[in-house]
């Protein structure tokens, strides 16, 4: 039961070239960036990212993809990547896009043992119809389009068929996890983590905090240890920030309002 390895180099050892992954994260939030770089470095290539996005330039999985080790990408967003536009139109990288809440309920599904769902998400548009483009030639031509969907109506309703999404790996990363592998995501960072993990064959966490079996009470687990393989200690270091927005701090306290006391909280 004890689920914990060494170094995220051993974690992603078996990750061989061809492999399938469920990513989780979105943006620069919990995104598993010790074990992409483990990727970086053992070498695996040819490979399929199943991710709300593909990271941005040269961070998250952003890294791989500039290493052309991505073969395709199923994702949702990919429009703050500059090197994945270039790939992508030169024909170097197949691009399936999927809306994003369908996304995530694919890798849900794909988790559940669900092979199939209706969604109203998509009806009357490429997305249903087909022709989105897949994959360019090196002269900029379309040369696969995404296929027409099974449609069909219920109470009135046209609904799309979207199939289920699995993976050979789940990567993921939480804020706390234990020797069991049970899971905890800090606030945003949940995103696409526990759906990622449900949907991989073999899931494997990075971890910020490692505690004891039995100190994660069940009422606060995200991702049950049932879903998950792997264990790798990674601490908090790796995170990044994708844009700072911050402003100037106000020197003075703000005025507080109509019958409350300014504390020293409202004033930060």
């Amino acid at each position: 039961m004890d689920k914990v390895v060494a170094s995220a180099r051993e974690a992603v050892a078996d990750v061989g070239d061809g492999a399938v992954l469920a990513v989780g994260g979105f943006g620069l939030c919990g995104v598993p960036v010790a074990l992409i770089d483990a990727l970086l470095e053992k070498g695996s290539r040819d490979l399929t990212t199943i991710s709300n996005n593909c990271g941005v330039d040269d961070q998250a999985l952003g890294v791989l993809l500039y290493a052309g080790r991505i073969r395709r990408t199923i994702s949702s967003f990919v429009g703050g990547n500059k090197e994945l536009a270039r790939l992508y139109l030169s024909g170097e990288l197949e691009v399936e896009l999927t809306p994003q809440g369908t996304l995530a309920e694919r890798l849900r599904a794909g988790g559940a043992g669900i092979p199939a769902f209706y969604t109203p998400t998509g009806v009357g548009t490429m997305v249903a119809d087909g022709g989105i483009p897949v994959r360019y030639d090196a002269d900029g031509n379309v040369v696969e389009t995404s296929a027409p969907k099974e449609t069909r109506v219920f109470d009135g309703t046209e609904y799309v068929l979207e199939t289920a999404l699995t993976a050979d790996f789940g990567l993921v990363r939480a804020a706390v996890g234990d020797r069991h592998g049970n899971l905890v995501f800090h606030e945003s960072a949940m995103n696409f983590n526990p759906l990622a993990g449900m949907a991989g064959r073999v899931t494997i966490a990075e971890v910020e905090e490692l505690v004891e079996p039995g100190e994660i009470t069940p009422e606060h687990v995200h991702l049950p240890g049932v879903f998950v393989d792997r264990v790798v200690v990674v601490g908090s270091e790796g995170k990044k920030i994708e844009r700072r927005t911050t402003r100037p701090r106000q020197s003075a306290a703000p005025l507080a309002a109509a019958g409350e006391e300014a504390t020293e909280e409202t004033a930060r």
